[in-house]
C-alpha cells in the first residue's frame, strides 16, 4: 500500500500564485477598461496595453499612489510624453513650481488635478489614452512606491543570538514613546542587549 505522490510535471506543487484576469471590484468602468486594454493586447499586439490591462485587475495594495512632484522628477527633459499612472495622483505641497505635464491616471486628488491644470497641463482618462495611443507609444508608465506604506515599517523578523540584526530598523507597535514604554531589556546597552 503507497500513498499517492505529487505529480510534479503536471501540476506541481505550486498551489496559489495566479495571475488575476478580472478586477475583484465591481465597478463597471473598470471592468469597461479592462475589457479595453485586454482586446487592445491581444488584437493590437501590445506589451503596454498588456501591463497597464495586468495592474488594473491588480489589488488596491498593488495600485500605489505616487505624488505629483515623483510624476514630475521622473517626467523631466520627457516633454510631449504622457506618464501613465495605474493608480492615484496625488498633491505635494512641497513642490513649489509645477511644470506642464500630461497625466493619465484612475483618479487624481482634487489639488493635484487643479496644480496640473493650472500648470497648462491636463489629466486624462484611461479611455482618453486608448483613443490617442492604443499602443502605448509617447508614453512614460509610472507606478507609486508599494513599500511607502505606514504598515510597513512595522514587518519584520524576530531577532536571535545568531544574528540580533534581523530585527534593526522595525517599527515596534508601541502605545506611546514615553520613557515607561518598551524601553527597559532590549532597549538598553545596561539591562541585557540593545535593539
Amino acid at each position: 500500500f503507497y500513498t499517492m505522490g505529487i505529480d510534479l510535471i503536471a501540476g506541481g506543487r505550486r498551489v496559489g500564485h495566479n495571475v488575476r484576469k478580472t478586477p475583484t471590484s465591481q465597478n463597471v468602468y473598470l471592468k469597461l477598461l479592462v475589457k479595453l486594454y485586454t482586446f487592445l493586447a491581444r488584437r493590437a499586439e501590445s506589451k503596454f496595453a498588456g501591463v497597464i490591462a495586468k495592474r488594473l485587475c491588480s489589488s488596491r495594495l498593488n495600485k500605489a499612489p505616487i505624488s505629483l512632484s515623483r510624476v514630475a522628477r521622473y517626467m523631466k527633459g520627457k516633454d510631449g510624453k504622457v506618464a501613465v499612472i495605474v493608480g492615484a495622483v496625488t498633491n505635494d505641497a512641497r513642490l513649489i513650481e509645477v511644470p506642464k505635464l500630461t497625466v493619465c491616471a484612475l483618479r487624481f486628488t482634487a489639488d493635484a488635478r487643479a496644480r496640473i491644470v493650472k500648470a497648462g497641463g491636463e489629466c486624462i482618462t484611461f479611455d482618453q489614452l486608448a483613443l490617442r495611443s492604443p499602443k502605448g507609444s509617447n508614453t512614460v508608465l509610472l507606478r507609486g512606491a508599494k513599500n511607502a506604506r505606514e504598515a510597513v515599517s512595522h514587518f519584520g523578523h524576530k531577532t536571535s543570538v545568531n544574528n540580533p540584526h534581523t530585527h534593526d530598523g522595525v517599527k515596534p507597535y508601541v502605545r506611546a514613546k514615553g520613557r515607561k514604554f518598551e524601553k527597559a531589556r532590549g532597549r538598553r546597552r545596561s539591562t541585557g542587549f540593545k535593539v
